[in-house]
Formats: C-alpha cells, sequence, structure tokens
C-alpha cells in the first residue's frame, strides 16, 4: 500500500514538472514570436565561415562599423546614431553571432579571437577599406582584439563604454548569465530563461541605463524585444562564459595597438567602471583620445547621441587621415 501511494505521488510530480517544463517552453515560443513581429529583420544577409550575419548600412564613403556590446543588437547604433552623422560616411552595423538576427555557427565558441577574426572577414566580404570600428561594452574588447591581432584592417578604433580588462565584478553582475554547460544554456534558453527574463526586463534595464532613465522606445526602436528570445540568451550566455578565456591575455597586448584609438567613457556607468576600464588605457595605448562625461552612464548613444557622434568623426578624422 505504501509503495503505491509513493509510486503515485512520484508520479504525480513528474507529470507536474513535464507540464511546468512544457508550459515554459509555450510561454517562450510566443515570447519569441511576439518580439520578431515587433522588431523585424530590417537589413541584408551574409554568410560567413558558417555564421549568418544580419547587418544595416547607411550612406556613402569612408566606412564605419558598429559591433555591439552584451545581449545587444544593431539597432543600439542604426537608431540612435546614424541619423546623426553628416555625408561622407559609410555607416554599417552589424548583429553579431547568435545577436539579433545572426545566427552563430554551430561550432563556435565566442571567444574574442574568433569574434575579432569574422570581423575582420566581415570587412572582407563588404569589401571596406580599412574601416573605423565603432565598439560599444563587449563590442569595445572586440574591438580592442582585432586592433591587436588584426591592424591591417581597420584604420582606427573608437571605443564607448568598452570593457578592457578582465574583471570579476563583471560575472558577478550577470551571474544568470553565467552558464559554463552549453547542455544546461540550451535548456535554460528554450525554458526559464525568457519568460524570467520579461518579468524582470524592467529592472534589468533600469541597472543598465542608470542613472540615466530608460528611453521609452527603448523596446521597439532600440531593438530591446529582440533579446527576449532564447537564441539571444543562448548567445548572451555564451559570450559572457568565453570572454574570460581570452580578455586578460589581450589586455597584456594594448601597448602594441599603434592605430588611432579614441575612448568615450561615462563617468557613473555601473556596468563597467570607468575608473577599472577606461583610464587605466591612458597609459596603454599611446596617443589615446579620452572623454569623460561626467554623471553618464553605460548607454551613451541613446542618451548624448550627439555627444557620442562628434566623438567618432573626431577619431575618424585621425584614422581616415592615417590612411591615406
Amino acid at each position: 500500500m505504501l509503495v503505491s501511494i509513493v509510486s503515485w505521488l512520484l508520479g504525480g510530480l513528474l507529470t507536474a514538472v513535464v507540464l511546468v517544463l512544457v508550459g515554459l517552453v509555450i510561454a517562450t515560443r510566443l515570447i519569441a514570436a511576439k518580439a520578431e513581429r515587433l522588431v523585424p529583420a530590417c537589413g541584408k544577409f551574409v554568410e560567413i565561415d558558417g555564421n549568418r550575419i544580419h547587418y544595416a548600412e547607411e550612406g556613402e564613403g569612408r566606412p564605419i562599423v558598429f559591433v555591439h556590446g552584451l545581449g545587444a543588437q544593431l539597432h543600439h547604433f542604426r537608431h540612435t546614431l546614424f541619423g546623426g552623422f553628416g555625408a561622407g560616411y559609410r555607416l554599417i552595423a552589424l548583429d553579431r553571432p547568435g545577436s539579433g538576427y545572426s545566427v552563430r555557427a554551430s561550432t563556435a565558441t565566442g571567444q574574442l579571437p574568433e569574434q575579432a577574426a569574422l570581423v575582420r572577414r566581415f570587412i572582407e566580404k563588404l569589401g571596406l577599406e580599412r574601416p573605423l570600428v565603432v565598439g560599444h561594452s563587449l563590442g569595445g574588447a572586440i574591438a580592442l582584439t582585432l586592433a591587436v591581432e588584426h591592424p591591417e584592417a581597420i584604420s582606427g578604433i573608437a571605443l564607448i563604454s568598452p570593457l578592457t580588462h578582465l574583471e570579476a565584478r563583471i560575472r558577478q553582475r550577470f551571474d544568470l548569465l553565467y552558464v559554463p554547460s552549453r547542455l544546461l544554456r540550451r535548456l535554460l534558453a528554450y525554458t526559464v530563461a525568457i519568460p524570467a527574463s520579461l518579468r524582470y526586463a524592467e529592472p534589468t534595464m533600469q541597472f543598465i541605463f542608470a542613472p540615466q532613465a530608460v528611453p521609452r522606445d527603448y523596446m521597439l526602436g532600440g531593438g530591446g524585444w529582440l533579446g527576449l528570445r532564447p537564441t539571444h540568451f543562448f548567445a548572451t550566455s555564451t559570450d559572457i562564459v568565453a570572454v574570460e578565456q581570452d580578455l586578460g591575455r589581450i589586455e597584456q597586448r594594448y601597448g602594441e595597438i599603434a592605430v588611432p584609438a579614441g575612448i568615450l567613457f561615462g563617468s557613473a556607468d555601473r556596468v563597467i567602471s570607468e575608473a577599472v576600464h577606461g583610464e587605466p588605457m591612458l597609459h596603454k595605448i599611446q596617443g589615446l583620445d579620452f572623454e569623460r562625461i561626467e554623471g553618464l552612464g553605460h548607454m551613451p548613444q541613446f542618451v548624448e547621441a550627439g555627444r557620442v557622434v562628434a566623438f567618432i568623426e573626431r577619431i575618424a578624422a585621425r584614422a581616415f587621415a592615417s590612411v591615406n
């Protein structure tokens, strides 16, 4: 009798767990479908080494390539900055592999050298002549890796709130994304991660934008909805795990960077500390153009777009003059 009761309870518990998982899978699919309906693909696609890269471009002239940060996508530049540039620039923003509408190759690791090499191949594929590369946050670390390992492919780098040094606190701030197991990462992506992300989207965005307010149109114009898809979660988690494997080595080589370089940082950045990731770079890259904005947080392109455009154009003038 006791054995029968225990078996019945276990069976009921297993059924309940399965029903919860099925419900989470369905909820994930519905949220992802809504995200893709609200923010559809807006650009072109190119195949590179098993990756399908989505990108958007505007204008003609000297090329500037924009590389976004962790968990972001190309709208972080297209929506905020593209309309502020004067004539004479070809502006190209790409979704990094796995982010936005880009598909990451099944064998890809997300490591910094791999992502930098892909940006170099992207530059070659589009026939761009030594572009200026703009990197925000994690995109800054990728741009720095590009400048260290593929300097011949670019004319310079303009970094916005960049990740530059290996720091344990960065992982702690995104501990829910740090999932070393690829299998567990995929399981979470297609079950609990997206419904949980939707529930906590507002406080997460408030943290990232602080001390400034989250723009009212961020979820649509800024592409925020695209982060609420399982493939995007999987890629973001992959990136945050992979960055620790190479950043410590890359930062030892910053002194080798010879292309024109600039950094713009907000003093009130709560995601990546200016004191740790900004100011020390003055002593590592010769001739670095460093602009510090008092009271600004981690998302300058959304709250100080004009100043960011002016900064990029200033670095572009130096970079393109150096290749004439």
